[in-house]
This record gives structure tokens, sequence and C-alpha cells, in this order.
């Protein structure tokens, strides 16, 4: 299952469209272009489940990397600057992971 199945097509497209070049990426943009943020924290968690793919509890830096693949298939990997970036705003508790928790915040924010 994919993040994207939650979505509307056009709205993943949107949003995959403004964070094509390298190094542009905006978390915040991102959710909203694609229509997360708007989602209820039910369904906010079960994006996080999907994006968890070692099914750990936590996104891990690798899974960062991987994030915008799982809203369309062939979506570029993001770049190490913008992985670590988006860990460091997601990670509140400063475990190097990114909890339910955290993601669903980061989300809404």
């Amino acid at each position: 299952m994919a993040v994207a199945s939650m979505l509307k097509d056009a709205d993943i497209k949107v949003a995959l469209e403004g964070c094509k070049a390298a190094d542009s990426f905006d978390h915040k943009k991102f959710f909203k272009a694609c229509g997360l943020s708007g989602k209820s924290s039910d369904e906010v968690k079960k994006a996080f489940a999907i994006i968890d793919q070692d099914m750990s509890g936590f996104i891990e830096e690798e899974e960062l990397t991987l994030f915008l693949q799982n809203f369309a298939a062939g979506a570029r990997a993001l770049t190490a600057k913008e992985t670590k970036a988006f860990l460091a705003i997601g990670d509140a508790d400063g475990d190097g992971m990114i909890g339910v928790d955290e993601f669903a915040t980061m989300v809404k924010a």
C-alpha cells in the first residue's frame, strides 16, 4: 500500500512537481500540497505506518531518503542535505528517528 492511495493523484502530482529539483524539498509545502496535512490523525498514522518500511515504529534516515517514493513510484530520492534537514526538523526528542507522534506534529504544523 502506498500513501498515494489516501490522497488525490492531482494533489500528489503538484506536491512532487514542487520539489522536483534537488535540494528543493520543503516538508510543510509538500504536506500541504499533497493534502496529508488536512487528513485525520488516524489517516496520518496510517501514512506513517506505510513510510515506516521496516515496521520498526520509527522512520529512520534511510526511509526518509526514499520518502517521496511512498507517494509515487519513480519519484526522486531526497538528497543527503534534504534528508538530514527533514530528520532534524521531525526528530523532536533527538534520538535520530521520527516516531509516529513526531511525524503527526510535523504533518500538522
